[in-house]
């Protein structure tokens, strides 16, 4: 996935999932994602199928892989 850091200490990483198409889709992706340690915002855009991720740092891929198949979507791979 791709990471880069924005302030010392905080990593924003961007990934695309499939099967987004509202607003209810984006909140069941940001809340998964948001119970992972580390992460401090989420941001999902159903439109693009894109989501931000800011955490204190780099994520596992596995457990943001497992959050986005728990809120019903498919991580596609980085954007």
């Amino acid at each position: 996935m791709t990471a880069q850091t924005d302030t010392p200490g905080s990593v924003t990483t961007l990934y695309k999932v499939s099967g987004m198409s509202c607003g209810h889709c984006e909140g069941a992706v940001s809340g998964e994602l948001s119970e992972l340690s580390g992460v401090t915002s989420v941001k999902a855009v159903a439109s693009t199928g894109e989501v931000t991720v800011v955490s204190t740092g780099p994520l596992d891929d596995a457990a943001v892989r497992a959050a986005v198949d728990e809120a019903g979507f498919e991580l596609v791979g980085p954007a």
